[in-house]
Formats: structure tokens, C-alpha cells, sequence
């Protein structure tokens, strides 16, 4: 592959005249277009790391005549120099569309944050929602709009299949989710890899490559480059993501809804599943912290509904108190330093994959 190299470590501004030529499938940008179409009128941010991806759906984005942009980019400052040649890419082609655009460092939007994740790619996403959160809260956004498509679900969903997920993290990434209170769209998780980069070279718009993602130290890497080598396993990790979004979206449906105060014989004669996605709903209702509430929290909730020898009280994440008398559950509110530890090793479930 041919390129024009921006530096000769870390990085590299990619002309896309240079890789596809003019052998361009129109049908990929047309489906692309319908992709585009399902983001509701408004204003909202976008997140663009420079990478193909992420400049590709500002591109198509930008079209829209009934949508107020707002880029979004996060210089992690990491790669030497990389990624701020990165966030200079980014700023220049925000001026050059026109678009208004907010570029920040990681460690002025830390300064801001409390405790972070020792595990350096939670820490990041972390870092990522904040600075979006602040954006769309100082710009009077809807949300954000975010690059992630088919290639980057089948990694999530191999991801945590390997952590030991459940369908309830095998269903992978939304299309529409909110994090922390923030509106984020992926309308693009239909899209594949090969189509984004052939929009970007049917109109002639450069990109940055980022020298690390070739990296094997990271997880995320060996798993691309798997899946590069055997493109019929990411249609299999497709079809499972959907198949066990469809069985969510039935317990969904299944699973009553419970009151604050419940007799514990809403859960006692459930099967398990049902069960415990009506107790992680109610968790999460009380809590606020959809990310937090686990498999294993609300198997620890049924535990107190179904057996009378379990603990009569017990904390849960978000400052939560659950308690157990006269055969009723019901919360009260504590302090959130006596709430269970979230893992901080452990990446939200519902913001897991790279992000701008």
C-alpha cells in the first residue's frame, strides 16, 4: 500500500487514490447513505479520532442539511507526537468542512474526574464519554454519533465471549444506548470496514492511520487480525450478537416489571433468566448505573428473594441498600463509598470498543 507518511513513526496520512483506484462499488455508498438516514434531526456530536472510520461517518454525516455538527476529538497524548498530529488533522479538517469542533487533551479532561480505572483502555473510554458528556452538555447537543460498525461488533462480541459474557454483553454494541446520562448513536454497526474506506476513496478525502493498531500487545489487535484471516467467523459473531439480542429483547418483554417494594414471590416461581433480568432491571432503575449492575448483582438480588438463609441486607453498586423483611424487598439509599467496588479492570459494557 502506498501512502504519503505524515511521520515516519506512528502514524500515516493515508491518500485513498492510492489504495482502491476507481474500482468503487456505488452500492456501498448507497447503503451507507440509508445507514446515515436513521439519525434523527438535530444537533449532535461526533467523535473523530482522524481514522478512516470516524472521518468516513462525518463525511456522510455532513450531508445531512437537518443536522448541527459538532467534532469531537481527544488527543490521548501517547504515541510521542502521533496524536497530536492526530488532533491537528482532526481540527484542520473540521475548519476545512466548516464544522465546529472542540479538541482536547486527556489530561485537562482528567483533571476534572475523580477516581479512574487502573486499566489504561477503560481509563481512556472513560476520559472519551466524559469529555463527549461535557460537549453536548456546554453545546446544548443531542448526543453523540460514534463510528463503530459490523467488524468492530464481531470483535466486541469475540471480546467478551472470551471474558466469560453472558447474552446480555454478547448482544454487543447498540445502534441508540446512554452512558452515564449521554445519548450515543452507532448508526453504522450494519457497515462494514471495506465499505467506509471505499466512500472515503470514491471522494477523494484522506484519513490517519494509527501505527499501533497494528500492534499485537493488544487484545483487540490479535483479535482483528484473527478475524482478518477467517472473514467467515465475524458473520458467525454477527449472527450470535443478533441472536442473543433477540433473546434480551424477549426477556425484556417476559420479565415483569417490579415495584419498589416487591414480595419476594414475584421471583420465586420465575425461571431463572426471567428472574434475573427483572431483578438487574430493578437494580438499574434504583441505581441509575446500567454499566454497574451486574450478572452476578442481580443473581445475588434473587438470592435474596428465593432463599430465606441468604444475607437480610445487602449493598450494590450506585450506593444502593437492598433489604429483606417480612417477606418484601425494597432499597434505601446510602452513601456510595459502602456500595460493591465496581471492577475497575472492567470496561462498561455498553461503552466497550474503541471510540474517537
Amino acid at each position: 500500500m502506498k501512502a504519503s507518511v505524515d511521520r515516519a513513526v506512528g502514524a500515516t496520512l493515508v491518500s485513498p487514490f492510492l489504495i482502491w483506484g476507481t474500482c468503487v462499488r456505488l452500492s456501498s455508498d448507497a447503503a451507507l447513505q440509508n445507514a446515515i438516514k436513521d439519525v434523527p434531526p438535530g444537533a449532535w456530536a461526533v467523535g473523530v479520532s482522524g481514522g478512516a472510520d470516524s472521518v468516513a461517518l462525518l463525511a456522510l454525516l455532513r450531508e445531512r442539511l437537518d443536522l448541527r455538527l459538532h467534532v469531537v476529538h481527544l488527543d490521548h497524548e501517547t504515541r510521542q507526537t502521533e496524536s497530536a498530529l492526530d488532533a491537528q488533522f482532526v481540527r484542520d479538517l473540521a475548519r476545512k468542512w466548516a464544522i465546529q469542533s472542540t479538541i482536547s487533551k486527556r489530561g485537562d479532561v482528567e483533571k476534572g474526574m475523580g477516581q479512574l480505572p487502573s486499566n489504561r483502555s477503560a481509563r481512556y473510554r472513560d476520559v472519551r464519554i466524559e469529555l463527549f458528556r461535557q460537549v453536548v452538555e456546554e453545546n446544548q447537543l443531542d448526543g453523540v454519533i460514534l463510528a463503530h460498525h459490523a467488524d468492530d461488533q464481531a470483535e466486541t462480541v469475540l471480546l467478551r465471549l472470551l471474558r466469560g459474557s453472558g447474552p446480555m454483553g454478547l448482544r454487543g454494541m447498540s445502534t441508540r444506548t446512554t452512558i452515564r446520562g449521554l445519548t450515543v448513536l452507532r448508526p453504522l454497526l450494519t457497515a462494514r470496514r471495506a465499505d467506509l474506506r471505499e466512500v472515503l476513496s470514491e471522494r477523494g478525502i484522506a484519513w490517519r492511520e494509527d501505527a499501533s493498531n497494528a500492534s499485537m500487545d493488544q487484545r483487540r489487535n490479535r483479535v482483528r487480525r484473527m478475524l482478518a484471516q477467517n472473514p467467515e467467523r465475524t458473520d458467525q459473531l454477527l449472527r450470535l450478537g443478533r441472536a442473543c439480542d433477540r433473546w434480551v429483547r424477549w426477556l425484556a418483554r417476559t420479565a415483569p416489571t417490579l415495584e419498589s417494594s416487591f414480595d419476594v414471590k414475584r421471583l420465586q416461581n420465575l425461571q431463572a433468566p426471567v428472574a434475573e433480568y427483572a431483578a438487574r432491571r430493578w437494580l438499574v432503575e434504583r441505581s441509575g448505573k446500567l454499566e454497574d449492575i451486574t450478572s452476578d448483582a442481580a443473581r445475588r438480588l434473587v438470592e435474596m428473594a428465593t432463599d430465606a438463609a441468604s444475607p437480610a441486607r445487602r449493598h450494590f453498586a450506585g450506593g444502593v441498600l437492598v433489604r429483606r423483611r417480612s417477606a418484601r424487598i425494597f432499597t434505601e439509599i446510602t452513601d456510595a463509598s459502602q456500595a460493591e467496588p465496581r471492577d475497575q479492570n472492567r470496561p462498561s459494557p455498553a461503552a466497550d470498543s474503541k471510540t474517537p
